[in-house]
Order: C-alpha cells, then structure tokens, then sequence
C-alpha cells in the first residue's frame, strides 16, 4: 500500500493521489457526484455542496474564471449554499483572489496532518476516571453527538449532523467508525473515522470535546482508540483536516503538518 514515512512531501504527494479526487462508493443515500472539467461536485451531503479536485489542470485566466462561474451559477440555481475545499498549494496562486472575486468567502484555515497509524495503535489504553469511550451508530446516539457539538461551537442546531452520519453509516456500513467518549449519560466528546478503500488512509473527523472535560487526554485516547481500529483494518495512514485548537496535540502524537486547507464558501443569499 504505502510504506512508513515521515517526509510531509511525500505524504502531500500521497495525500493528493490517494485522498483529494477520492469519491465514496457507495455514495450515501440522497448524495449525488457530478464532474465539471476538474472538478468534482458532490450535491445533497446536508447543509451545503461541495466542491473537491486533485488539481485544476492548468486551469487559469478566463477559463478559471468560467469554471467557478458555471458553480456560482449552479448553486444559485438550487439555492444552495456550497464549499471550494481550497489547499495552499493549489495552482494558479490567484486562485484565492479569483473565488472571492465571484462571491466565495474564506473561513479558518485548517492544516492537513498526516502520520502513520502504528505509533498510535501501540500506545498504551488511556484509562481515564469517570469516562468511557464507546461505539455507536444509534439514531438517538447522534443526537446526542449533534447536541454535545452545538454546545461546543455555540452555532445553533447541528441535526443536519446527526441525519448526516445515519445516512452514512446506513450506506458505507463498516466503513465509518463512529466513537462516543461519555461521562455518565452525558456525551463529553466523539470522534469518527473514514476509511478509504484502496488507499492507505484512515481520515479522522470530529474530535470535538465539551469545555469542562479538556485537559484529561479524551480527545488523545478517542484518537487513539481510533487508531488501533485503523490498524486491525489494514491501512497505514491517519489523516486529519485539524483546527488551530487540535494541530498542536495532533502534532505531539506523531502526525505532521504537509498542508493548509481554507474552505471558501458562496451563499447565494449572501450574494
């Protein structure tokens, strides 16, 4: 598959090949892909489209600009709203410029974190007092998951969250691995994987953990366990888009940073 390594060129390299034009199959139910030119456009995920791609083909000049055009068209036809997953090393440089020239707006700026599963599988099992990690693919589980991450982000309902990952794992089965880590009855942080098929990755999501529970290790053993379950399955690579918050602890467990990814997003209601 791959084998271990530890320099964040290659493993941009790897990530580009294997992850960034990779398109689930089976596709969740409701959830569409079409292509136009380079890109790929995934419509139905939830509460916006998206919009993905290995590269732009040389794309640039007034040919870019009818590529993004054709979406900002597309997506205000539906009245959608809808995401350009920009990296930092996309070309052309003016990409940023251009998207925000016809309406798309940038949000945080993440970093892409890679690193091998190993590590992270042997490690010792966190045995953390009062808190027990568990998984769960249960409607009501989501929930709880969507109602732990709006108090975490303050941003309003997240159900779109919930009826996302159950229709998910109905299509994808054993391919999503979804983790709770509770204190109680209560969800205090949860965690989910992807596995990619035929590729060397295991990508993690979520992570997030509820103000009063941080600072014990959670979100490192939700990882953790995460990992060793990557590693009974085979692949060799974790991948994290991992916030500001998230980066530095990813980092002091093994993963290394090898890109930057902005997701810029038009509103047609803003436009």
């Amino acid at each position: 598959m791959v084998t271990e390594t530890t320099d964040a060129g290659r493993l941009r390299e790897i990530y580009d090949e294997q992850l960034r034009a990779d398109v689930p199959d089976p596709l969740p139910t409701g959830v569409t892909v079409d292509r136009d030119g380079p890109l790929l456009r995934f419509f139905g995920l939830g509460r916006r489209g998206f919009l993905t791609y290995r590269d732009l083909g040389g794309l640039d000049g007034p040919d870019l600009d009818a590529l993004i055009a054709r979406q900002v068209q597309t997506f205000t036809e539906r009245g959608e709203e809808v995401e350009w997953k920009l990296h930092g090393h996309d070309l052309p440089a003016d990409l940023p410029e251009r998207l925000r020239a016809q309406g798309f707006a940038p949000e945080e700026q993440e970093t892409v974190v890679i690193g091998p599963v190993a590590p992270l599988a042997a490690a010792q099992v966190r045995d953390i007092q009062g808190v027990r990690l568990r998984e769960v693919s249960a409607r009501a589980d989501l929930d709880r998951i969507a109602t732990m991450e709006e108090e975490v982000w303050g941003d309003g309902s997240r159900d779109y969250l919930a009826a996302s990952l159950e229709r998910e794992k109905a299509s994808s089965g054993n391919d999503l691995l979804i983790v709770v880590a509770e204190s109680g009855d209560l969800v205090v942080c949860a965690g989910w994987t992807r596995y990619v098929p035929g590729t060397a990755f295991a990508t993690l999501w979520g992570g997030s953990t509820l103000p009063d529970f941080r600072g014990r290790g959670i979100y490192k053993a939700v990882v953790e366990y995460r990992a060793r379950r990557a590693a009974e399955r085979g692949f060799s690579l974790l991948q994290v888009d991992a916030s500001p918050d998230s980066r530095p602890i990813l980092e002091r467990v093994g993963l290394i940073p090898v890109a930057t990814t902005t997701p810029y997003i038009f509103r047609p209601d803003a436009a």
